[in-house]
């Protein structure tokens, strides 16, 4: 990491308050650990990201009946995690791991897809375990318990650790696109901003109007090619236009 560094530039300090009034806090503990994460895989992966969109039109209302039939809220991101579950299967070169120092690749046997949580002390990333063997209602469950752990102060280090790809969705705030920053060891991650309505030609000839999800996967692109990452963006679209294989 040192040599990725060496010749840079000082970080620029100094005395702000000659231009106005400040004021100088502490950086929490667990943003600290954050900051010191995120900005090593910055800059020691070279990252691509990948953007599509997957038309969810006939997942959002087999959803909406679901939950009508069943009284319950299950939301799109279980669904999120099934189709990444099933796309992590299909293209198992996205579920490894990189020793740089060895030169070796980690092959993992295991599906476990963290899910990126929003806390009041900074975002953290519980892990649900074993994903293609689960219902999306268990799912569902899952991220529930685990999200209320971490906002409790109560998410462990073995609840956040062993995941093989990071799910980050902003779509109950907003946004069209983004570059999410690879969790590592992991070698992808997946960022889901709003999904809105999109008029589209219809086979008549009028115009047919779907609902389109933004989907934003950035890759280590010294494990993975732009082809690879396509094709898995294209897969996971597949999965969400096909409600039966995730409910």
């Amino acid at each position: 990491m040192s040599d990725l560094l060496k010749g840079l530039a000082p970080w620029p300090t100094g005395d702000f308050s000659v231009f106005g009034d400040v004021e100088v806090t502490d950086l929490p503990r667990m943003q600290r650990f954050v900051a010191a994460n995120m900005g090593r895989n910055w800059v020691a992966i070279p990252h691509v990201t990948h953007h599509d969109d997957a038309d969810i039109t006939a997942l959002e209302a087999a959803r909406r009946e679901h939950n009508d039939a069943n009284g319950t809220r299950l939301t799109i991101v279980p669904l999120l995690v099934k189709a990444l579950a099933a796309a992590l299967a299909e293209y198992p070169q996205f579920n490894v791991s990189l020793d740089p120092e060895q030169g070796k690749i980690i092959q993992k046997r295991y599906v476990h897809i963290g899910v990126a949580v929003d806390t009041p002390r900074g975002l953290l990333v519980p892990v649900i375990r074993e994903c293609d063997r689960k219902s999306a209602g268990t799912i569902a469950a899952e991220i529930g318990a685990l999200s209320a752990k971490a906002r409790d102060k109560g998410l462990s280090m073995d609840d956040m650790s062993g995941g093989c790809i990071t799910l980050s969705s902003l779509g109950h705030i907003g946004g069209t696109a983004f570059t999410p920053i690879v969790n590592a060891p992991e070698v992808a991650i997946l960022g889901v901003t709003r999904a809105r309505p999109v008029p589209l030609p219809a086979s008549d000839g009028g115009v047919d109007w779907r609902t389109l999800l933004p989907l934003s996967l950035s890759y280590d692109h010294r494990v993975i090619n732009g082809a690879d990452a396509a094709r898995f963006l294209t897969f996971i679209a597949s999965r969400l236009a096909e409600p039966a294989s995730l409910l």
